[in-house]
C-alpha cells in the first residue's frame, strides 16, 4: 500500500471497530443476515498466520450449543462476500458443520480492508507475539509512522512496540518456536541478538531441559563474557612478543595470553629496566 496520509488517524478507525463490535448486541435484527457460509472469502489482508487448532474446536462446540453470539462482519464484492472481522468465528462454525453464518454487510473503502484486519488482530489477546510484531510492522510501513505515533494508536508502550518488533529478527527456526509456544516471548527476546546457530541450541536446550529465562540470561551473558575475551587474546601478535624475548637474552614463558619473564638475579632485573622500560617511559 506505501506510505500514506493517516487521514481520520488510526486511532478513530480503532474506535469505530471497537464502538460496532459493542453495539453488535443491540443491531437491528433485520440487519443481521444469514449467509451462506460457502460464500464468504478470508480478507486476503489478513496477517494472522496461524489459528489454534483446539481453541477453534472448542469455539466450534459451544457454537453447537449456543448459536453464534457475534456475527461476523463482511463486505460485498464480485464473488459473493469478504470477510472484515471474524476469522475464528468463521473458522469454527465451518468445523462445526454449519452451511450458513449471522453476518453483518458494512459499506468500507477498499484501502481500509488491510487496516481493519490489522487493529483487529491487535486487539486480541491471543495472538501470537510473531503475528503481533508482523502487524505492527505493517501499520509503521503502510503509514510512514514512529515507534512512539504507534504506540499512542494503540495504546501500548513504546518499549513494548519496539520488542515486539525485534523478534522480526529472530531467525526462522526461533520464531516456529514462539509460534508454537515453546519458548516464551521473554526467552525469545534474550535470543535476538545471538547467531541462528546459537539460538537453535538454546531454544532446543530450552524446550528439553525447560530452562528459564533468567538460565538462558546467565547462560548468554557467560558466553558474551567468553567471546569478549577471545576477540582480546586473538588481537595479540605473541609471535612478535616471543621475537623480541628471544633478543634479549632473558628466560620466560608465553602461555594463556601471559607473558612470565625468569629473572636469576638482582642483576639482570636492573638491566631489564634500563633496557626495556626507560626506552619506553
Amino acid at each position: 500500500m506505501g506510505k500514506k496520509n493517516l487521514g481520520r488517524g488510526l486511532g478513530a478507525i480503532l474506535s469505530e471497530v471497537t464502538e460496532a463490535y459493542e453495539k453488535e448486541i443491540d443491531i437491528d435484527e433485520n440487519k443481521i443476515l444469514e449467509l451462506d457460509i460457502d460464500t464468504i472469502r478470508v480478507n486476503p489482508y489478513q496477517p494472522r498466520k496461524t489459528f489454534d487448532e483446539k481453541s477453534l474446536k472448542e469455539l466450534a462446540e459451544s457454537i453447537k450449543k449456543h448459536g453464534l453470539l457475534q456475527p461476523i462482519v463482511v463486505i460485498e464484492d464480485i464473488d459473493g462476500y469478504m470477510l472484515i472481522a471474524g476469522e475464528r468465528r468463521l473458522r469454527a462454525s465451518k468445523i462445526a458443520g454449519l452451511e450458513k453464518i449471522k453476518a453483518i454487510i458494512v459499506d468500507i473503502e477498499e484501502d481500509k480492508y488491510r487496516e481493519l484486519a490489522l487493529i483487529e488482530n491487535i486487539q486480541r489477546e491471543d495472538l501470537d507475539p510473531i503475528d503481533l510484531a508482523l502487524s505492527y510492522k505493517a501499520l509503521i510501513e503502510d503509514y510512514g509512522i514512529t515507534h512512539e505515533e504507534l504506540s499512542n494508536i494503540v495504546h501500548k508502550s513504546r518499549t513494548h512496540i519496539t520488542n515486539t518488533l525485534r523478534l522480526l529478527s529472530l531467525s526462522k527456526y526461533a520464531q516456529k518456536a514462539l509460534k508454537e509456544k515453546r519458548i516464551s516471548t521473554g526467552h525469545a527476546k534474550v535470543l535476538v541478538n545471538l547467531d541462528e546457530e546459537k539460538q537453535k541450541i538454546l531454544v532446543d536446550s530450552i524446550i528439553g531441559q525447560k530452562l528459564s529465562v533468567r538460565e538462558i540470561e546467565n547462560i548468554v551473558r557467560k558466553e558474551k563474557k567468553r567471546e569478549n575475551k577471545t576477540e582480546k587474546i586473538d588481537g595479540l601478535d605473541l609471535s612478535e612478543v616471543s621475537k623480541v624475548m628471544k633478543k634479549s637474552g632473558f628466560s620466560y614463558k608465553i602461555k594463556d595470553n601471559k607473558l612470565t619473564i625468569i629473572f636469576e638475579n638482582s642483576d639482570q632485573i636492573s638491566y631489564f629496566l634500563q633496557s626495556f622500560l626507560r626506552k619506553n617511559y
